[in-house]
């Protein structure tokens, strides 16, 4: 498979566009874009046999909201650890999520919403789908991104978080620092920035929307609305 064949941005949009106006689909809808390294010539685990590729598959769905945006979400903290660099580096965005899954079904056991998953040195790294920032005596911080996926949604709220002169840190954050934020919230594709209330059975300073993070929202927001590339039908 040469560089030449993976599909560039211009392509991607065009897919995108088309699978969206095939299925008549503007909004509340998910989009998942998987990139396989193509049809083998032979069975075996060299990406030399993949000669036929790659195949670019856009999986559009109509989707409702996963998660309570207006009343916040509860956390419980997984055993699974997070895949460390060493093993699966987690800034690949791959299709090899079992860790991810298997503590997102000790979330569903303790009937919270999602599971956190520490790295494993015991910091926290995120949850099994989104990532996580905490609020302490007004500064934001977030775990570094070297157990966790550093999401677009991460990535944008870091930026709006500097733009509106919030303070904002990554580094090594630990459960009883969480345990004890003014205000924590979660960031990703279909939840956008969802409130976290409560972790494992501790009530986040009030258990209420805290101002920062309803303040960050309303900027994203503001974004989200002004930003991006239209839709050509």
């Amino acid at each position: 498979m040469a560089f030449s064949d993976i599909p560039d941005r211009v392509e991607i949009k065009k897919a995108i566009f088309s699978t969206l106006a095939a299925n008549g689909m503007r909004d509340g809808v998910h989009v998942r874009l998987t990139l396989s390294r193509g049809k083998k010539v032979t069975s075996g685990m060299s990406p030399a046999f993949n000669q036929y590729g790659p195949t670019l598959i856009v999986l559009a769905e109509w989707k409702l909201p996963v998660y309570d945006n207006a009343k916040g979400i509860k956390l419980t903290t997984a055993s699974t650890r997070r895949n460390p660099p060493q093993c699966v580096d987690s800034k690949i965005h791959h299709a090899n999520l079992i860790n991810n899954i298997l503590a997102k079904i000790e979330g569903n056991s303790a009937g919270t919403a999602d599971a956190i998953m520490l790295d494993v040195d015991g910091f926290v790294a995120e949850t099994n789908a989104t990532n996580l920032f905490m609020i302490k005596r007004g500064r934001v911080l977030t775990p570094a991104a070297d157990y966790c996926t550093p999401g677009i949604t991460r990535g944008t709220i870091m930026q709006l978080a500097m733009s509106t002169g919030l303070l904002i840190r990554e580094r090594r954050l630990s459960l009883a620092e969480f345990y004890s934020a003014d205000e924590v919230f979660a960031t990703g594709t279909m939840g956008e920035i969802t409130p976290v209330i409560e972790i494992d059975g501790r009530v986040i300073h009030d258990g209420k929307v805290g101002k920062f993070t309803q303040q960050l929202r309303a900027a994203f927001k503001k974004l989200t609305e002004t930003e991006g590339t239209a839709l050509p039908f």
